[in-house]
């Protein structure tokens, strides 16, 4: 983000990511600036959708090892919004203010009522994670947008601008996985720097962009950013989608990054 600062319109890279799980990912992501999250929900849309007709021949892709399973990316994809579908798939009503200690408390109540399971430390952000997991992304087979998460969920992300308390944020679901995660960037100097200072307080774990390595990210946002988004997208498990493939040890890599 430090480029866009300096006045480069978007920028990306393709890294590899390593999971808890010892397992090793190709993730592409870039930064663009003027632009929002809703820009990069129809850029996502127009680029998977695109693909798997380009490639396959159509937009609906079978999958051998489990012959009950179809998925149909013909565009638009489904949108949900996080809370509102949580709440209802959970039966749930969730205090206004998730920021506060009798919201953790009540999430932390309504897991040990489901069976959700949250190991220590069980803050507001792993409990809502858990819960979404379960409730929300396990029901998105069908190319699903998950949008407007809770603003604590999303320290790097612009507040929505008509609802106080969400994020300019999405994520695209395929199969109950992640494959797509979009935002629009925070570039509020004072504000980023409360949220840093609350989440460290807090004890959560953040983004690399609030610890030491993202002091430059900080100094380029007290210069002066243009509004700008950033996107990230799986290589790995788009290549099984489009495959017609399920599990990760079956990904013929196709790209070598050294």
């Amino acid at each position: 983000m430090v480029a866009a600062a300096g006045g480069i319109p978007s920028f990306g890279r393709v890294f590899k990511t390593f999971r808890h799980e010892g397992v090793e990912f190709s993730t592409c992501e870039f930064y663009m600036a003027l632009s929002d999250y809703q820009q990069l929900m129809k850029l996502t849309e127009d680029m998977v959708s695109g693909m798997v007709k380009q490639l396959r021949g159509g937009y609906k892709i079978k999958y051998p090892a489990n012959e009950s399973l179809e998925i149909d990316f013909t565009p638009p994809f489904r949108t949900i919004q996080m809370i509102a579908e949580l709440e209802k798939q959970a039966g749930l009503k969730l205090p206004e203010d998730l920021a506060s200690e009798a919201a953790n408390t009540y999430l932390v109540d309504a897991c040990a009522r489901l069976g959700v399971t949250c190991p220590p430390p069980m803050t507001t952000v792993q409990l809502l994670d858990k819960l979404v997991g379960k409730y929300v992304k396990d029901q998105c087979v069908q190319p699903t947008f998950i949008v407007n998460h809770s603003a604590i969920m999303s320290p790097l992300a612009k507040e929505h601008g008509s609802n106080p308390g969400l994020a300019e944020r999405f994520e695209l679901i395929i199969n109950k996985h992640e494959l797509c995660n979009g935002y629009s960037v925070l570039v509020d100097s004072l504000e980023r720097l409360q949220r840093v200072h609350d989440l460290r307080r807090s004890g959560q774990p953040g983004p690399r962009e609030t610890s030491v390595a993202g002091r430059g990210y900080s100094q380029a946002l007290l210069y002066g950013m243009p509004p700008a988004c950033a996107w990230g997208f799986e290589i790995e498990r788009f290549s099984l989608l489009i495959a017609g493939r399920q599990g990760q040890s079956l990904t013929l890599r196709f790209i070598v990054i050294g």
